[in-house]
């Protein structure tokens, strides 16, 4: 009985023993994540006004920048001296190509040629291009430097990379934002999503919560005078 004993108590110990503890993830950073972002043109930064609006003076320059400062993050988000940051620009702002129209002439395959050794064709029309033209050949351009493509798939898992202007593994994200003298007048918003540690929300075995990320977003308003 004392042997029954004895063996129950050995390993009930080993299975003790044996158990895993739950490693508990680190944050970030430290639960500490932030972002400064400003706006600037023609190599100096434009400060808000007291409504909050950044007011850029159309100076002839075709951008204007939006620049960051990332916390960084702790040692387990850095890989290889590369820190596991992104940033992701967007805007409310889209540019189309209008009042445009451009003609190329046609030419019959049978036709006529002002030359004997037929290398000049002669014309028997034009073709006009008109904005419906262009449009079903260049989709609208975001002015911080992307395209939807024509045939878009929203329910698609990486329709979201699609969408915005990325800046990854960085802590000085930066973005050209597109500006031309017909902006003048306008108000622009800006969308800024910044993501510590984008692959989180990962579960693993052993653990009782995902990988941690965190996300942080700003928003700029940028009026054009």
């Amino acid at each position: 009985m004392k042997k029954l004993l004895s063996s129950l108590v050995i390993s009930s110990f080993l299975f003790i023993s044996c158990e895993k503890e739950e490693t508990i993830h680190q944050t970030p950073c430290n639960g500490n994540c932030g972002t400064n972002y400003i706006v600037v043109y023609e190599n100096q930064e434009i400060f808000p006004n007291p409504n909050g609006y950044y007011e850029i003076s159309w100076n002839g320059l075709e951008y204007f920048q939006i620049k960051g400062q990332l916390t960084e993050v702790n040692s387990d988000y850095i890989i290889n001296d590369v820190p596991q940051v992104e940033a992701k620009f967007d805007s409310d702002y889209w540019v189309v190509i209008n009042n445009l129209y451009f003609q190329t002439p046609q030419y019959s395959y049978l036709g006529w040629f002002n030359s004997q050794n037929l290398n000049r064709p002669i014309a028997f029309g034009n073709h006009t291009y008109t904005m419906n033209d262009i449009i079903s050949l260049h989709s609208p351009l975001n002015i911080v430097g992307y395209q939807v493509p024509r045939y878009f798939c929203t329910d698609c898992p990486y329709s979201e990379t699609l969408v915005g202007t990325h800046s990854r593994y960085n802590y000085n994200p930066t973005c050209n934002v597109l500006l031309d003298d017909e902006m003048v007048g306008d108000t622009i918003n800006l969308f800024i999503e910044t993501t510590f540690n984008p692959e989180g929300g990962v579960w693993y075995h052993g653990h009782s919560s995902p990988t941690p990320k965190e996300v942080i977003k700003d928003q700029i308003k940028v009026i054009i005078i």
